[in-house]
C-alpha cells in the first residue's frame, strides 16, 4: 500500500516532463539541465542511463540508470555512489531534495540531500542528511569541454 502511495506521487511529479530514453538522448537533456541550473556537466558521471526526465515548471529531474555506479573524483579524494534512481528538484545554483547520491566519508556512506554553487561561481557546495556541509572547486567536476572553455572565457 505504501508503495502504491510512492508510486502515485512519483507520477504526479513526472506530470509535464520532458522524458528522453538512451544514454545519447538522455545526454542531451542532461547537458539542457545543467545549462540552466549552471551546473558543470560533470558533475552527475552517470553510467548507462536509460531514462531522463525533467519538468521544467517545477525543476523536478530524474535519471534511471541500469545499475549503481560509483565514480571516485581523484583531485579531491572522493568516492561517490549514485543509486539506480536518482532524484531531485533543479533551479538555478542549486539542487535540493537530492535522493539516489551519497559519498564516502572516512568509513560512512553520507548522504547528500542538496548542492548549491556560491555567487562568484567557483565552489559547489554540499550539504549532507545531517546538515553537515563541504564545498569544493566548480572545476573538480566540469568536463574537459568546459575546462578548455572556461580557460578561453578567462584569458
Amino acid at each position: 500500500m505504501a508503495s502504491d502511495l510512492h508510486i502515485a506521487i512519483h507520477e504526479d511529479e513526472r506530470a509535464g516532463a520532458e522524458i528522453a530514453y538512451g544514454a545519447e538522448d538522455c545526454y542531451s537533456l542532461i547537458v539542457k539541465v545543467s545549462q540552466y541550473s549552471g551546473f558543470p556537466k560533470g558533475m552527475l558521471p552517470l553510467k548507462y542511463l536509460e531514462e531522463f526526465g525533467y519538468v521544467s515548471k517545477t525543476g523536478f529531474i530524474w535519471m534511471k540508470q541500469k545499475a549503481p555506479y560509483q565514480h571516485y573524483f581523484s583531485s579531491i579524494k572522493m568516492l561517490v555512489s549514485y543509486a539506480k534512481m536518482i532524484t531531485a528538484y533543479v533551479e538555478r545554483g542549486k539542487m535540493k531534495k537530492i535522493s539516489g547520491v551519497k559519498s564516502k566519508q572516512l568509513l560512512l556512506w553520507v548522504p547528500t540531500i542538496e548542492m548549491s554553487i556560491n555567487e562568484d561561481q567557483k565552489k559547489i557546495y554540499f550539504k549532507t542528511l545531517m546538515g553537515i556541509g563541504m564545498s569544493y572547486p566548480i572545476i573538480v567536476f566540469m568536463t574537459d569541454e568546459e575546462k578548455e572553455e572556461a580557460k578561453y572565457s578567462s584569458a
